[in-house]
């Protein structure tokens, strides 16, 4: 559970380190963006594995959830 805490942390913390949204929180990149990541592949590593964990998170409209979490800690 701790880990689990510690990926939803992360998450809330990551911003994008490259291309057109560089800079910008993970969570609060576009739909379209992510949605085309869905449809290209995401990246290998870690930041794959975040942007496609954004997918589910936005396809579930549960954003805040992650912006509460970066709000707190």
């Amino acid at each position: 559970m701790i880990q689990n805490k510690q990926i939803l942390i992360d998450l809330a913390k990551m911003k994008m380190p490259y291309g057109k949204y560089k800079g910008r929180y993970l969570i609060d990149l576009p739909e379209r963006y992510i949605v085309w990541y869905k449809n290209k592949g995401f990246p290998s590593g870690k930041i794959g594995k975040q942007l496609e964990l954004v997918y589910e998170i936005q396809l579930n409209g549960l954003e805040d959830i992650v912006r509460e979490v970066r709000r707190r800690y």
